[in-house]
């Protein structure tokens, strides 16, 4: 097995009409012992600004953390947010730091740019970013979460429709992996307003 697919994991990001949405499964486990079954994927940098991590949990939570903390430099010394095209490359570069002995992280990263423009994007765990114009996704469920957008996505989706589309997809694919599922996490994010929600899945 590999280090990748230690705790399991499940996360997509969609794009929609002046909002995104990204999203993510709940469980925490040691190969096939769950351990938790409300662990936190996806983390607010700013209002308009999320990022998913898949991979080992520990190495995302020492991630992150990194990352708030050079997110909050950054506000100091530019007294403004990061735009989300800044924030990949800063990711980027953190991670190809580390390439050596990496993060055992794929982060997927979701913002609203200028002009409330949309971005998303994935990288691997050396920081080779991979953009997208419609979704993106990450985590031991990837293969069938690839086939659940292909066959659901449309664009420009007002935000409920992305919400029922991305959750969709987030359910349907991770009952076919045995390392991810037991509910949902989704984030709606329009340039007013954060919709969060919990989903519901099988928990089995």
């Amino acid at each position: 097995m590999s280090i990748f697919e230690y705790n399991g994991s499940a996360l997509i990001a969609m794009v929609g009409k002046n909002c995104f949405a990204i999203a993510s499964d709940r469980r925490l486990g040691v190969q096939l012992q769950t351990i938790a079954t409300d662990f936190q994927r996806i983390y607010k940098i700013h209002d308009k600004l999320y990022i998913g991590l898949s991979g080992l949990a520990t190495d995302a939570q020492t991630l992150y953390q990194r990352l708030v903390f050079r997110h909050k430099l950054y506000q100091l010394r530019e007294e403004r947010d990061m735009k989300p095209e800044t924030f990949a490359s800063l990711v980027s570069a953190i991670l190809y730091e580390k390439r050596f002995g990496p993060y055992f992280c794929q982060p997927v990263i979701a913002g609203l740019g200028d002009d409330d423009k949309p971005f998303i994007c994935t990288m691997d765990s050396i920081g080779a970013k991979e953009l997208a114009k419609d979704f993106v996704v990450a985590g031991t469920a990837s293969e069938s979460l690839y086939g659940a957008c292909e066959s659901m996505y449309k664009p420009d989706m007002e935000p409920e429709e992305l919400f029922e589309t991305i959750s969709q997809a987030l359910l349907s694919s991770v009952d076919r992996d045995c390392l991810s599922g037991w509910g949902g996490h989704v984030f709606v994010v329009t340039p007013t307003e954060v919709i969060e929600r919990t989903l519901k899945g099988r928990m089995d």
